[in-house]
């Protein structure tokens, strides 16, 4: 299945302006930026309740995008795979993120979440949404390979390997977290919103019992990292997102997945003074070159597809990606169940 949009007279190229690539860039400096607001917020706040407070703005403004622009909140099993995906993406992933933050440097936990287009495409067959292919069998080991590297050399230089696992898993959630959006294709925003509240619920509950101090933020270096990760990383970032899955193949946009991490590791050493070696490179170039195999392959499987089918070949071939292969997990609107709902629309549209 592929987003295509119609060219007279040739095959589908994806326009390149200047405007394409400041909200391309903008949309990767964004979510690169936030593994490190969150750590930055834990010097200030405790961490999963500054995941709680994000977590009821974001779906208070998402609900109001969502009475804006007329969409209809989920319901029936529709809202059943959005709770889900709430449960698993904000509850389960926040609360462990925020929660290793504080051990973990923000530079390797981006690495660890550049991880999620093969974790989700291990899931997506699982849950038997598509064939599981040995290629992407064998990049996924080749990931896992990077991931190991990264444990290794946390762990002798005295990292907690609880939160490096933590990391992991709250990795994980995120990805299993997209799958089930895939189940029962919805709207973004209300998708969201929904996921967002019971999040929200969720994060409150684990502060709690962790015995956090829950208490409003009362100084500004407590309370920007909140704003910024709201409006910049669940607002800001996504409507650069649904804008360029509108004007650019799906495959092109889910290249953000390869720059986030390294934009995560370079701001992490450049601002906060962490440690950039080159075993970290290392981990970055194996994990990195993981995900550029299965991406390559998948595009040039998508367009023998559409050559057995008759179609022509296209410049810049786009299959439905992964769900969470523009990361993080840990953004709201960043879900790539936006680049589907999206495409339904423009197909819709040009209907």
């Amino acid at each position: 299945m592929s987003e295509e949009r119609a060219h007279p007279g040739g095959p589908a190229r994806d326009p390149r302006t200047p405007r394409h690539y400041a909200a391309y860039a903008g949309m990767c400096l964004i979510w690169g930026s936030t593994f490190l607001a969150i750590r930055l917020g834990n010097e200030a706040a405790s961490p999963i309740w500054a995941a709680t407070i994000r977590l009821v703005l974001a779906s208070i403004l998402l609900s109001a995008l969502t009475r804006i622009t007329g969409a209809r909140f989920p319901r029936g099993a529709v809202l059943r795979n959005a709770l889900v995906f709430g449960f698993l993406n904000f509850g389960v992933n926040f609360s462990l993120l925020y929660w290793a933050e504080l051990h973990v440097p923000s530079g390797i936990a981006a690495i660890v979440y550049a991880t999620l287009p093969l974790t989700t495409g291990i899931f997506s067959w699982a849950f038997r949404l598509h064939d599981l292919d040995p290629v992407q069998m064998i990049a996924a080991g080749i990931g896992l390979l990077g991931v190991g590297v990264i444990f290794s050399g946390e762990i002798l230089a005295g990292a907690p390997p609880l939160a490096l696992f933590a990391v992991l898993i709250a990795a994980t959630c995120a990805s299993l977290s997209g799958v089930f959006l895939k189940r029962t294709p919805q709207a973004a925003i209300p998708a969201n919103a929904v996921g967002a509240a019971l999040g929200a619920v969720v994060c409150f509950t684990v502060s709690r019992l962790a015995g956090e101090v829950q208490e409003l933020p009362r100084t500004f270096a407590a309370w920007w990292p909140i704003l910024y990760l709201t409006l910049a990383g669940s607002l800001g970032a996504y409507l650069l997102y649904s804008w360029l899955v509108t004007q650019w193949t799906l495959t092109t946009v889910a290249t953000g997945a390869l720059v986030i991490p390294v934009i995560a590791v370079i701001l992490g050493w450049a601002l906060a003074g962490e440690d950039l070696n080159l075993r970290m490179i290392l981990a970055a170039a194996i994990i990195v070159g993981s995900v550029v195999l299965i991406t390559s392959f998948r595009a040039q499987q998508g367009e023998r597809i559409r050559l057995r089918l008759g179609a022509e070949p296209s410049q810049a071939t786009a299959d439905v990606p992964s769900e969470s292969e523009i990361p993080p997990g840990t953004e709201a609107p960043g879900s790539p169940s936006e680049a589907r709902s999206t495409g339904l629309e423009a197909r819709a549209k040009r209907a």
